[in-house]
């Protein structure tokens, strides 16, 4: 009897540790993302989309609401980075259930912003596929024929949690 109230201890301890660290990472409990920049895993949350389809998408996606904001889309080209959403290819966690997402422009760097505008990766030969993890590499399949990119015209608010060298 003894011994299970220190395993108790510990556990209860351990899982209030996590969300201690969880809520320093992300006050908000807004569900983290994971997605790709520079080579390297990221962790991100999405707030507001400019168009509704992508808002309801991105909403199922972590069971977290992400608000429609039409603005956005009006966001000038200076305010905005990429961000590169697959449309086939590998099954992963993306929005659209292939490959996570592909970053630009970390935080510290110039031009960082948490506006994004969509680029949804479509793989010519979705047999031929391997990850993708920055955006030089999405750039280097498209320069190769094996991606084409396209640009909806959609901006999502993403700010980022982690990125290489930094985190919130």
């Amino acid at each position: 009897m003894r011994t299970y109230g220190v395993w108790l201890a510990i556990i209860l301890a351990a899982v209030g540790t996590g969300f201690a660290v969880g809520y320093f990472v992300n006050p908000m409990g807004i569900p983290p993302v994971d997605g790709f920049l520079e080579g390297r895993g990221i962790l991100f949350v999405h707030t507001e989309a400019s168009d509704p389809k992508v808002a309801d998408l991105l909403t199922s996606m972590k069971s977290s609401p992400v608000l429609v904001v039409p603005a956005l889309a009006q966001a000038p080209e200076s305010a905005v980075a990429n961000v590169y959403v697959f449309t086939n290819g590998i099954k992963d966690g993306g929005p659209l259930k292939y490959q996570r997402d592909v970053f630009d422009r970390p935080p510290g760097t110039a031009g960082y912003t948490p506006l994004r505008s969509l680029n949804l990766v479509t793989w010519k030969n979705p047999l031929a596929a391997h990850e993708l993890k920055s955006e030089a590499e999405v750039k280097d399949a498209e320069a190769r024929g094996e991606v084409t990119i396209e640009r909806p015209g959609v901006v999502i608010n993403m700010p980022l949690l982690t990125w290489p060298g930094g985190r919130r």
